[in-house]
């Protein structure tokens, strides 16, 4: 039977600062999942961008003296390349203020909702301008945002579109449910429920064009107003597909029977599980299939900011231990639901025990005894180059961190094999010198087997492994250890 398209996109972040490690972090899941199922056969569409539009990227260009378009473009070209640094396999990059597709395809969503669902009025209300949305008091601690603390938050009086979200409130419960929506973990759809239960109020879709400053998609139909940036910038999944002429892109990975995955963080749940389905819904346009909801990285415990100093900077990982590494940390050592915790003593102690002390070691011991005892390379079984069962089920329940757990068994369970046969005195006597190929030749099977494994969250390494396999040869310094 043939396997659904499948297509995955990460959230797009605003280009208002560098990314930081909870970017990578996202990036990293996103890749390992779309790496996987090409791996499995599945023909993939993977989209990543940058979300240009916010209120909060103007104030930070006005903040830095920069022409807005600039320092948007500056800003987006390091997301990008941090992408390109992580080695992740994304087929496409939008970015909302300069991508041609992306305006059109935006003012079409807008222009396709029911016109029963959308009306003007004045509103005064609270602005966050970190989430760029109004609240009310039921969204706030203490007066203050729960995801910006301690900012201030902004009152805004002006006249704005408004979406009538209830009228999609019934359908949206029964749509999270009965799974037709899909949210990973359980605990996300609980709290996505337990808001939609608790009422949901029209929500604001277009801010002046006075106090955006001029900066954003326009409202068709409306030259006073821009669309608000969540109108705009959840659109992106689709507008990156060609949906503004609804091509043979947008056709096979959303119109059709693709399995469509968003792979967000748990501060825009919301977005993704309330306003965009009602937006698509209104429209008529086919919903997601699945959210993958991340949580947050701390460093020392404390929430990531610039103004605490605390911010971790990917490139520096990178620069240092390289990107197999950090997506191995990533992958590994921070929970794929749950808030986890980012110090560098961590990454370094992970670093050494697991990759230079233990899956670096390893493959230079195992192949190292082939170069010296085997006349050629090892024939691979089967077996040995196909992903096992339960290695697929964790990845596919998004169980990152257990799945590559699961790799590292893997390993300990070969470094215990070397120790109990010891291949390396075996093939010194001719009377079990046959005995002792045999068992390197097992061995080398069993790292072509980790090395399939390690394909999706290890891209390089893995490579670098089978190469050396195919070449009967110890491999360079895969992982040199750091003091």
């Amino acid at each position: 039977m043939q396997q659904k398209p499948f297509y995955i996109t990460t959230s797009i972040p605003y280009v208002n600062a560098a990314p930081h490690i909870g970017h990578a972090e996202e990036f990293v899941q996103a890749d390992i999942i779309a790496r996987y199922q090409r791996l499995r056969g599945r023909d993939v569409r993977f989209l990543s961008g940058t979300d240009d539009n916010a209120l909060k990227n103007v104030l930070k260009a006005e903040e830095a003296g920069e022409p807005v378009a600039q320092y948007v473009s500056r800003h987006a070209d390091i997301f990008e390349d941090l992408l390109q640094k992580l080695a992740i396999s994304n087929d496409d990059f939008i970015r909302t203020a300069s991508d041609p597709r992306h305006a059109r395809g935006a003012q079409k969503l807008w222009q396709a909702f029911k016109p029963e669902d959308v009306y003007k009025k004045s509103y005064k209300g609270l602005y966050c301008v970190g989430c760029e949305e109004f609240k009310t008091e039921k969204d706030l601690v203490h007066g203050e945002c729960p995801e910006h603390p301690g900012k201030k938050l902004e009152e805004v009086e002006e006249v704005n579109h408004f979406f009538r979200l209830g009228n999609y409130a019934a359908t949206l419960e029964e749509l999270l449910v009965s799974g037709s929506l899909k949210i990973v973990p359980e605990s996300r759809k609980n709290e996505v429920l337990a808001f939609i239960r608790g009422g949901l109020e029209d929500l604001s879709i277009s801010r002046s064009r006075a106090r955006a400053r001029d900066w954003g998609v326009p409202v068709p139909g409306d030259d006073g107003q821009v669309m608000y940036v969540w109108v705009d910038a959840l659109s992106n999944y689709i507008t990156a597909l060609g949906y503004a002429d609804e091509g043979n892109l947008y056709q096979k990975y959303w119109a059709g029977e693709a399995d469509k995955v968003h792979v967000i963080g748990k501060g825009i749940s919301r977005f993704h599980a309330i306003y965009w389905p009602a937006f698509l819904l209104s429209a008529g346009v086919p919903l997601p299939t699945e959210l993958f909801v991340h949580g947050y990285l701390t460093v020392d415990g404390q929430k990531m900011s610039k103004t605490i100093g605390n911010v971790i900077d990917p490139f520096e990982l990178i620069t240092e231990y390289g990107a197999d590494a950090t997506r191995f940390f990533l992958a590994r050592h921070i929970h794929p639901f749950e808030d986890s915790d980012f110090t560098r003593e961590r990454f370094r102690e992970a670093y050494n025990a697991d990759l230079a002390n233990g899956l670096g070691n390893q493959a230079a011991r195992i192949m190292k005894l082939a170069q010296d005892n085997l006349d050629r390379p090892v024939e691979l079984s089967a077996e040995s180059l196909t992903l096992q069962q339960p290695f697929c089920e964790l990845v596919e329940k998004y169980e990152l961190s257990a799945a590559t757990a699961l790799i590292w068994e893997h390993i300990s369970k070969a470094d215990l094999y070397i120790q109990e046969k010891k291949p390396f005195t075996l093939v010194k006597s001719d009377d079990t010198r046959e005995e002792g190929k045999e068992i390197i030749a097992k061995l080398v099977n069993h790292l072509a087997m980790i090395a399939t494994h390690l394909a999706p969250i290890m891209p390089e390494t893995a490579a670098k492994i089978m190469t050396a396999i195919k070449e009967n040869k110890k491999p360079e310094n895969l992982f040199a250890r750091k003091d």
